[in-house]
């Protein structure tokens, strides 16, 4: 059963809500990195289900980005650097939970 856009995006949303309770723990711990990157890969993974023409007018450019750091977590998880982590919670996922946002109340 193929899901709505807007499933998507909610169950996306809500790896990302978690995400940033597990960041409320020391990032620099790699426990809480580890917890981070899952619900990060996890979010991605569930946008990647969009059509490819609703992720580009979401994300733009930034979407080859995004999927990098996804690629990156899951297939060469010991090479993710904790201050990296940190710059994209603090820089990147507000962006991306804002687009998000804007998409399910039509905004």
């Amino acid at each position: 059963m193929s899901r709505s856009e807007q499933e998507v995006l909610r169950e996306a949303l809500t790896h990302f809500e978690l995400m940033l309770d597990h960041a409320h723990g020391d990032v620099m711990d790699q426990l809480v990195v580890d917890a981070v990157c899952m619900r990060l890969s996890a979010g991605l993974e569930v946008l990647n289900r969009l059509d490819a023409c609703v992720r580009d007018e979401l994300f733009g450019d930034s979407w080859r980005l995004m999927w990098g750091m996804r690629n990156r977590i899951a297939h060469g998880y010991l090479l993710v650097e904790p201050a990296i982590i940190r710059r994209t919670l603090d820089t990147d996922i507000p962006a991306i939970m804002t687009q998000i946002h804007r998409a399910l109340t039509g905004r």
